[in-house]
């Protein structure tokens, strides 16, 4: 992996996770439609826009050697069944004011990807790392025993975004391409979903404009942090790309606690404080290791 490789995966992961952060302030503005509606639209209008940009770039050669690729196919689909889910639940979160929640799903992540980079890439887990990931722990058990249920939307969230970067991260297939072979096995689910439900905003000719700008640019939205994240995972090592996941969840932190002013207790400071403490670590522990690399 050559230095340019990894600087250039440095700044797709910067830019990814800067999207993310703000995402929630697009879906807030959607608020009066249903997650189920959003999510229909999101995958409705990423897959124009994904051929567009795939046309533009002649890589639409590569969907059709990936389609022929019985392995690829198979990876690809279980990794758009994982993305589907991320978005739904994702969307459900803020539109019910669970930003707070999502916040922590995603500062979860990296130690998650930690795990996982361990188990199935090969990737040593240090001390250091194996603390963070118990301090982690600490904190999912504190939400457990003070409310009586886990963190089910974090956990949902850091748990199918983990598996879905490491899915692509090992199979062979560009991340444009691969993105729109997930978008079009949700494709039918969103179509059908459009024609029985029929949801209140499905005729675009009864919505004003302002509403049918959102829901047209939600193509946009959903392609371009996804296509950064793809790219960075190709480029840099999985627990590296780890290092940027907070970016993400300190905007959306400062979005619900300054912005959107949702409630937090004592309970979930405490294990934000866990969460927190354990990222320090982690962090720490891989400019550690960073600096006792040869240099060459």
């Amino acid at each position: 992996m050559n230095q340019k490789s990894v600087k250039s995966g440095v700044l797709f992961a910067i830019a990814a996770y800067v999207m993310w952060g703000l995402a929630p302030m697009y879906f807030k503005a959607l608020n009066e439609m249903a997650a189920p509606e959003i999510m229909m639209h999101r995958v409705f209008w990423s897959v124009p826009v994904l051929f567009i940009l795939l046309l533009a770039r002649r890589k639409l050669g590569q969907v059709i050697v990936a389609i022929l690729a019985p392995k690829i196919l198979k990876t690809l689909l279980v990794s758009g069944f994982l993305l589907a889910v991320n978005w739904l639940v994702f969307i459900w979160a803020i539109n019910n004011d669970r930003l707070l929640e999502s916040s922590l799903g995603y500062f979860i992540n990296p130690l998650i990807n930690v795990a996982l980079a361990r188990a199935f890439l090969g990737e040593k887990l240090t001390r250091l790392q194996g603390v963070a990931v118990a301090v982690v722990f600490i904190g999912v058990v504190n939400v457990l025993v003070a409310y009586g249920e886990l963190p089910w939307v974090s956990l949902v969230l850091a748990g199918t975004f983990s598996c879905y970067g490491l899915l692509r991260k090992k199979v062979a297939v560009e991340s444009m391409p691969g993105l729109f072979i997930e978008s079009l096995f949700m494709f039918p689910f969103a179509i059908a979903y459009w024609i029985v439900v029929q949801p209140e905003h499905s005729n675009l000719l009864t919505n004003d404009i302002e509403l049918n700008s959102l829901i047209v640019l939600a193509g946009v939205i959903t392609t371009v942090p996804l296509l950064c994240f793809t790219a960075a995972a190709r480029r840099i090592r999985y627990t590296t790309l780890g290092f940027f996941q907070y970016i993400g969840p300190s905007i959306m932190f400062v979005l619900a606690v300054g912005v959107y002013k949702e409630p937090i207790d004592s309970t979930k400071i405490f294990t934000f404080i866990c969460v927190w403490a354990a990222l320090i670590i982690y962090v720490y522990d891989l400019l550690r290791v960073y600096k006792q690399a040869p240099k060459i």
